[in-house]
């Protein structure tokens, strides 16, 4: 009798622990995910393809996040998915699959590692939307 006691409470010790990592990979997450803020905000906004400027403009925004500021001129257009908006034109530019393009995000210069929907803006950013061929030349 003893030993089913003790095979029996196995699972129910790995399913706590389990349960418990689960819990504090959630707490750690919401933590230390970033956040926009709204109000008033200036931020730079450019787009490049084939090395040149197609356009550049100081947009000001109350948008919290930048897909809201985007959104409020237009300039970017896409399909929605499980994890946000995958941008597929800006500018009116569309990305070409048949040739590997696609549209690479950055913040203050920064490859940007979250999607348009969950990036945080701030006063005096610079966004820079690139139309990328390829994957070899990414520094991530």
């Amino acid at each position: 009798m003893e030993k089913t006691k003790k095979k029996n409470i196995k699972p129910i010790i790995a399913a706590i622990v389990l349960c418990t990592v689960v819990a504090i990979a959630l707490v750690v997450y919401f933590v230390l995910i970033p956040t926009g803020t709204e109000g008033a905000k200036t931020i730079h906004v450019q787009v490049n393809v084939d090395g040149e400027t197609t356009f550049s403009k100081d947009i000001r925004t109350n948008a919290a996040y930048l897909r809201g500021a985007l959104d409020e001129i237009n300039l970017i257009d896409g399909e929605e998915t499980a994890f946000g908006l995958w941008v597929l034109a800006v500018n009116g530019r569309y990305a070409n699959d048949d040739e590997l393009e696609w549209w690479a995000l950055y913040v203050n210069d920064e490859f940007a590692m979250l999607g348009v929907d969950e990036m945080p803006i701030e006063n005096g950013d610079r966004i820079e939307y690139r139309l990328t061929v390829g994957y070899d030349d990414m520094d991530w």
